[in-house]
């Protein structure tokens, strides 16, 4: 208990922290693949797909369960008025000790909407805001690992605010109102409680192509198995083209409820030509990461 009460304090200060710098400057682009999420949203009339592949080492009370591969699968859509709509799912292999058998297959399946809602003004302490919402439906195999066997609901908070022209951060804040946040195994596993969630991540832009970053995120909730989720991310993106992305990370946990250490590569594009020839992502002002990819959130791990 002493522990968690600790954390929920480092916690508070890490939030507070990263509300106070949001306040400092102007608002910028967009986001690399982190479980941190940016209020940009995909330009209305443009599809955008992101495919990434993270294979995680699990600690060790989660034995016999050794090792997750969670390759997700993610669709977004613009609409008007800085809305978009959202569907991802994952396949998930989960690999377990001899003599246990290991389990594969696709696991729930999200849909959600998100809303930027107010565009930084030059000299505005305001940073940009966003906000999104999801429901996850236990479409994965509940006995095998692969589906929390429940409906989720969560409500997740954006802001956006540069320090340089190049260098921004991204601050989360979210609530789950009904479910769980897990993923196959990893993730809290409440069922009938709330989860609290937050996130705060720091980019820069190397040059017009390659932009590199961190980000600690944290979950805690008020009751359930592995009710603590503490864990850090390294990773960027490189632009291979307009409209096209690699992304990759190195990311490592503590507390049941996240993954050891693990690592994760994946692309997104942008299929503009099928509806009308632009860029994909409404805050267009980086020089590319703008045209490339926005966070899957915590449903890696949330939804």
């Amino acid at each position: 208990m002493g522990r968690d009460t600790a954390l929920v304090k480092r916690l508070g200060i890490w939030v507070l922290t990263g509300f106070a710098l949001l306040l400092m400057t102007n608002p910028a682009a967009a986001q690399l693949p982190f479980y941190t999420d940016d209020p940009a949203v995909t330009e209305a009339g443009v599809l955008h797909f992101e495919f990434f592949n993270e294979c995680d080492g699990l600690q060790s009370s989660q034995f016999p369960d050794l090792r997750q591969n969670t390759a997700n699968f993610k669709f977004n859509y613009g609409l008007k008025h800085g809305l978009e709509l959202d569907l991802d799912f994952p396949y998930l292999s989960i690999y377990r000790a001899a003599g246990t058998k290991s389990s594969s297959g696709f696991g729930d399946t999200d849909l959600g909407i998100k809303w930027n809602f107010h565009k930084a003004s030059p000299g505005s302490w305001v940073p940009e805001l966003g906000a999104s919402f999801y429901s996850e439906f236990p479409t994965g195999d509940e006995h095998n690992g692969l589906g929390s066997g429940l409906s989720d609901y969560w409500l997740n908070t954006i802001a956006q605010e540069p320090f340089t022209e190049k260098t921004r951060m991204n601050a989360n804040l979210g609530f789950l109102f009904a479910g769980n946040t897990s993923t196959g195994v990893i993730g809290i596993q409440t069922r009938h409680g709330h989860v609290f969630t937050s996130g705060v991540s720091l980019i820069h832009d190397f040059n017009a192509r390659l932009s590199l970053g961190g980000e600690v995120y944290a979950g805690i909730a008020d009751t359930g198995l592995g009710r603590t989720q503490l864990q850090g991310l390294i990773g960027g993106e490189y632009a291979i083209h307009n409209g096209l992305g690699f992304t990759f990370g190195l990311l490592g946990g503590k507390y049941e409820a996240s993954p050891r250490v693990g690592g994760q590569i994946g692309f997104a594009v942008d299929f503009p030509a099928v509806f009308r020839g632009s860029h994909s992502r409404d805050n267009a002002s980086s020089g590319f990461t703008t045209d490339i990819l926005e966070s899957t959130s915590l449903k890696r791990s949330y939804p």
